[in-house]
């Protein structure tokens, strides 16, 4: 299990760090370099376009990765979906600028980030379920959510390296060359990634469907046919934490820098380190999880998020880093009590010959619910008025009371299956 753990963890620390990476530098500098003549703020909301695009592409590679992991196995996805991403990546450091293509750079941006989350569509799927099938049931949450630490790691790793570039090099430098140091960067990491990969075997349960011929034949159809209410209720369920996680590290990010007028290196250093508190509060929650039950700690999560919202925004707007780095820790630790928990739940919530496609698409179609479009309407929102902005942390707080009502409406997994499991005392 623990080789097991850490390759899924690695992964998902690879691909997420492709997928962060693109975000900070929209918040930073690709507004002026692919949309030079938009206003600024037409400029960085053209740059959150491009960023969202990513996150629309999520459920049709949960799709085309789905099919594949319950036709042909969990372990091709993991391969298959850490290439397309990584490639993609590299290749959007490569993409000469609005000065050189005219308007086939912004173009070949929406192009490849397109295919950097499908890639990361397929690549949560085949991570989890590879820690979930081989997990013993008493512990399956605290393995599973290894592959939720991925995403701090790729986080702090990509911001990171942004942080040093951007405390390194003069503004020149960075706008010329430097901001594209991280993409190149991505190539050596997934090749690190798919040889760590390499040596895993596939998971008992899918073994089991395979020699029992069990496997489905249409796992979309059979999605959209017998599940259809589960995927709409976790995708509904699963859109705060993407919202907020997403409003903390990149719409914060671009407010700090251009309204508070914070220099990128404070800003990103307070994100920075909540992540890294959140990162390691992840296998604590999903211990409390295996003990608790998922449900139950996803609605603590998500009402911790819906309280902390209007704090959130007030303390970041006082743009005292300690008062912000307080924000941005609460909000992550709201968020991470759900979604350290959501890589056991979601499998436990499907069957096993579809819950390659079903787990993956109700998590990345909650993608585009909450990720792609909470820096766009916080970014119109928090516009005009001197003021905290007050109606972004309304629009969280909305999104945080209808997942609640979702989460209300799902059903819980630990105790029934323990209950089911228990054995009958010796008499």
């Amino acid at each position: 299990m623990g080789r097991i753990a850490a390759a899924s963890l690695v992964g998902t620390a690879v691909e997420f760090f492709d997928f962060y990476v693109y975000g900070t530098a929209a918040a930073l500098v690709l507004g002026p370099l692919f949309f030079p003549s938009f206003s600024p703020l037409a400029g960085t909301l053209a740059a959150f376009g491009t960023f969202a695009a990513g996150f629309v592409a999520r459920p049709l590679g949960s799709v085309l990765f789905g099919h594949v992991g319950d036709r042909y196995g969990r372990r091709p996805v993991l391969f298959a979906s850490l290439l397309l991403t990584g490639c993609a990546t590299v290749a959007v450091g490569c993409v000469p600028t609005y000065a050189t293509l005219g308007v086939a750079a912004p173009a070949l941006l929406l192009l490849l980030r397109f295919l950097q989350g499908l890639g990361l569509g397929g690549e949560w799927g085949g991570a989890v379920l590879l820690t979930a099938e081989h997990a013993p049931e008493h512990r399956r949450a605290l393995w599973a959510s290894f592959p939720q630490i991925g995403p701090a790691v790729g986080f702090l790793l990509a911001n990171g390296t942004m942080l040093g570039l951007t405390a390194g090099l003069s503004d020149a430098e960075f706008r010329s060359w430097g901001w594209r140091v991280p993409f190149w960067a991505a190539g050596l990491l997934a090749a690190g990634g798919l040889l760590l990969r390499s040596s895993l075997a596939e998971t008992p349960q899918f073994e089991e469907l395979s020699a029992s011929g069990r496997r489905a034949g249409a796992p979309l159809t059979e999605v959209v046919r017998d599940h259809w209410r589960l995927v709409l209720l976790t995708a509904g369920a699963l859109a705060v934490g993407y919202a907020v996680f997403y409003a903390v590290s990149t719409w914060a990010l671009a407010y700090g820098t251009g309204r508070l007028g914070l220099s990128g290196p404070v800003m990103l250093g307070c994100v920075m380190a909540a992540v890294a508190v959140m990162g390691a509060a992840t296998p604590f929650a999903a211990l409390l999880a295996d003990r608790w039950g998922r449900r139950t700690l996803c609605l603590a999560g998500c009402a911790g998020c819906a309280l902390w919202m209007f704090p959130l925004v007030a303390l970041l707007h006082t743009a005292w880093p300690p008062l912000m780095f307080l924000g941005f820790l609460g909000a992550l630790l709201a968020f991470i009590t759900m979604f350290a928990v959501v890589s056991a739940y979601l499998p436990e919530l499907y069957e096993p010959r579809v819950r390659c496609t079903g787990a993956a698409v109700g998590y990345n179609l909650a993608g585009v619910l909450g990720g792609a479009l909470t820096p766009l309407a916080a970014t119109a929102l928090s516009e005009g008025g001197s003021g905290p902005p007050w109606g972004v942390a309304a629009y969280l707080t909305l999104v945080a009371l209808v997942s609640l009502g979702c989460f209300a409406l799902l059903p819980e997994t630990l105790p029934a299956r323990a209950a089911a499991e228990e054995p009958v005392p010796a008499r």
